[in-house]
């Protein structure tokens, strides 16, 4: 008798019933130590369910030779299983056994013989399935899906989770939500994952945005505008038509752009529509800047002039350089206006009376840029808050206290070169905490608050590149024939876009980026309005402005 059906009889003794399904009681052959069916008493070597000697490591087979382990034991199993099968009640030799009960033997050989190996296991079970209906397969194949199939995303904990998602990359990420709804739910959610991607896309992040589910949205258009980058795609051109002359001078601000021509007159413009604002008559324009109520201009006639942008009279003339002004600024609440020109001075004007308070004097070349701009780090020589005038010429940057003594001198000058031997690109950026400049060695940018160098970018082919705007991420440069994108974390060009034949200037005034908020980080609401403009041989301006979202 084999051991299956010896398992499937000692089940049902164990359940109270007799092998042809009666009650069992204690009886004759119970008491002579014979099994319930007659069969002989179970010897120490017998190697049925449960071996009786835990010393035996093999079984014997018909002919009284030892087998391998576990080879008898799948032999006779597969036997019985098929011999109960074909044999009926009335045969007199096995009572009927039911499938559960056939399932159940096979399950206590598999689970409690040590002779079993891996490889007999699954023979056996090989075996049992082709035995099976479809009903069995049925009700074995969907019970496996569960054993098998783990939703470890759904049993963990969401922290635990969560610690697990971070460890992947964003594009595997967006993998796993094709998984199931629950997948995408749990990794959609995953705040810090998603912040982290859009970070190392030089993304802003905010805080005090609560919704789980916004940030991996927000990763979403960011890799789509930064795609856009890489394959040249995130930008478009346009042209502003309306001077008859050369245009010399261009300044940005707000979505406005002011434009001033040698044909006596300044225009301001709508970018996003390309409509003409107002045209006020002026001087040759060498610099403008303007604000709600007025425009300054310097001029190639050695002055600068204030005008009023709804009448267009001129309220103030300033007068007293002997060369040609081409760079100025001001500040309202100082009541300042401060100028560069030719004749190698920077002059600091009351902007309300038009009276020169100093004239600053030390550069040796002409100055092409003045900057007046609120200081943002405690130094040595300034505190957080203070307001700060640079002035910069082809070899040096100078950093002047603003006040009324006369023959002041400069605080601190700043150079690549000891010897002149480099000059300085004619673009200044100064932000309160860092001054930027690009020359033939790179781009330099000092720490205003010890005037030190801390770092020098030379991407290749730097010699003709220059600085257009320096943000915390982002540096936009340019040279005669593309427009850069700088990743400043890596010192990699992430992006270039075509330029046309523009107008040189040596005095860098006729070219000027746009909006500069999205160099400190792009959010999906600051890359949009206007990018660079240039003037053109034909009096035109061309424009390239960001390309909305696809």
């Amino acid at each position: 008798m084999s051991r299956l059906w010896e398992a499937c009889v000692g089940a049902r003794v164990r359940g109270g019933l007799s092998p042809g399904g009666a009650p069992s009681g204690s009886g004759p052959a119970e008491a002579a130590g014979h099994d319930d069916v007659g069969m002989r008493r179970k010897s120490p070597d017998d190697c049925g369910v449960g071996c009786g000697s835990a010393e035996s490591r093999s079984c014997r087979g018909s002919d009284g030779r030892r087998e391998a382990p576990g080879r008898a034991g799948l032999r006779e199993s597969a036997q019985a299983v098929a011999t109960a099968r074909r044999r009926t009640p009335r045969s007199g030799l096995l009572p009927e056994v039911s499938d559960a009960e056939l399932s159940a033997a096979a399950a206590l050989s598999l689970r409690s013989s040590p002779c079993f190996l891996r490889v007999e296991k699954n023979e056996t079970l090989d075996h049992l399935i082709s035995l099976s209906g479809a009903v069995q397969l049925r009700h074995l194949s969907n019970n496996l899906e569960i054993l098998l199939k783990r939703d470890f995303l759904k049993l963990l904990p969401l922290e635990l989770s969560f610690y697990l998602l971070k460890w992947l990359d964003p594009q595997t990420l967006l993998t796993c939500c094709l998984v199931s709804k629950q997948w995408n739910k749990v990794i959609s959610a995953c705040t810090e994952v998603w912040q982290t991607a859009c970070k190392n896309l030089g993304w802003q992040i905010d805080d005090s945005v609560q919704d789980p589910l916004h940030w991996k949205k927000v990763y979403l258009k960011a890799i789509l505008r930064m795609k856009q980058l890489k394959d040249h795609e995130a930008f478009e051109t346009s042209s502003l038509i309306g001077h008859s002359a050369r245009v010399y001078a261009l300044y940005y601000k707000d979505g406005l752009l002011c434009t001033g021509s040698d044909d006596l007159s300044a225009k301001l413009w709508d970018v996003s529509t390309g409509q003409c604002i107002y045209g006020i008559q002026t001087h040759t324009c060498a610099a403008v800047k303007f604000d709600e109520q007025k425009l300054v201009t310097g001029s190639f006639d050695n002055t600068v002039a204030c005008w009023e942008w709804s009448s267009g009279a001129k309220t103030q003339h300033f007068r007293g350089h002997t060369g040609a002004v081409f760079s100025v600024d001001y500040n309202d609440e100082l009541d300042i206006l401060v100028s560069g020109s030719a004749d190698f001075t920077v002059k600091v004007w009351a902007l309300s009376t038009g009276t020169c308070l100093n004239t600053l004097t030390g550069h040796t070349e002409w100055v092409t840029k003045v900057v007046l701009q609120k200081c943002k780090v405690k130094s040595l020589m300034h505190s957080p808050g203070d307001y700060i005038l640079l002035s910069a010429d082809k070899y040096e940057i100078k950093i002047w206290p603003i006040g009324r003594e006369i023959n002041c001198k400069c605080l601190r000058t700043l150079s690549v070169s000891e010897d002149r031997s480099i000059s300085l690109q004619p673009r200044l950026h100064f932000d309160g905490k860092y001054i930027v400049c690009s020359s033939a060695l790179g781009l330099y940018q000092w720490d205003f608050a010890s005037y030190d160098i801390l770092r020098v970018i030379k991407p290749p082919d730097f010699s003709n590149v220059s600085l257009l705007g320096f943000g915390e991420i982002f540096a936009l440069l340019f040279d005669n024939r593309y427009l850069y994108i700088m990743d400043l974390r890596t010192e990699k060009l992430i992006s270039r876009w075509p330029l046309p034949e523009y107008r040189k200037s040596k005095r860098g005034s006729s070219f000027l980026a746009g909006e500069m908020s999205w160099l400190n980080g792009l959010n999906g609401q600051n890359d949009t309005g206007l990018v660079f403009a240039t003037s053109m041989p034909d009096h035109s301006i061309h424009l390239v402005l960001w390309k909305e979202h696809g």
